[in-house]
């Protein structure tokens, strides 16, 4: 891993850390600039899981020092969450590496498309049953597991839908993305599918990345991340499918 390697990583880490905790679809960045410093694309996608996982962890503390938390009213999906993303973990490991580079490429449009449409919280509609809800909450630890790109895109559309304002959403967004990474990750760590290297300067520039996320998504200015993300994404997906350089 070269010097410039590991600058793109740590920064690149950084950025996607930010928009991670602030809107979602930082992994667009991550895992296609991982596959870039010479990681294939199943380790990418196991060796992105090793900085989300503090990250996430980083992002709940900084929303508990200021005070954001809805743990006690997002309980209920975390037993759906754990069955489904060991599903996900467990079936994306069958997958090549051109396969999975492929398919990723692919999923960054739709993932941008939800970027680009943020949610807005339903007041007037009512609440999911339980079953639906563990339904759901099944299928986001399903694709977390398998993809985690755009997860927590999926999770604000869910918890907004059930009526959490958008910052609350945002904070049981990295609870639950942290246990979706703390069950998927050992899957991934005992196939062998952990580029460390690459994977520990990415994960430092994640998890400083998602302390500061947590802080600006609380004083605003998501919009701005949004569209960096969305333009980063876009470049780095058409270079993965082949379509340049």
């Amino acid at each position: 891993m070269s010097l410039t390697d590991v600058l793109i990583l740590a920064f690149g880490g950084l950025a996607a850390g930010v928009i991670n905790t602030m809107a979602g679809g930082g992994s667009t960045i991550t895992v296609p600039l991982l596959v870039f410093a010479g990681v294939p694309g199943t380790y990418a996608n196991g060796s992105n899981r090793v900085g989300i996982l503090p990250a996430c962890l980083a992002a709940i503390f900084s929303f508990r020092r200021l005070g954001i938390s809805g743990f006690s009213d997002s309980r209920i999906v975390f037993l759906p969450v754990i069955f489904g993303s060991l599903v996900g973990s467990i079936v994306i490991n069958e997958m090549g590496d051109d396969q999975f580079e492929r398919l990723f490429g692919f999923l960054v449009i739709p993932i941008v498309i939800l970027t680009l449409l943020p949610p807005t919280p339903k007041e007037k509609v009512s609440p999911w049953n339980r079953s639906t809800m563990i339904l759901i909450f099944f299928g986001v630890g399903l694709y977390g597991g398998a993809i985690q790109a755009g997860v927590g895109l999926l999770m604000i559309l869910a918890l907004s839908r059930s009526g959490f304002d958008l910052v609350v959403a945002n904070s049981i967004k990295v609870m639950i993305n942290a246990l979706v990474t703390l069950i998927a990750l050992p899957v991934f760590i005992f196939s062998g599918k952990i580029s460390w290297g690459p994977a520990l300067v990415l994960a430092a520039g994640l998890t400083l990345g998602g302390w500061i996320g947590a802080k600006w998504t609380v004083e605003g200015g998501e919009k701005v991340i949004r569209w960096v993300m969305v333009v980063a994404a876009l470049g780095l997906s058409g270079k993965l499918l082949g379509l340049y350089g």
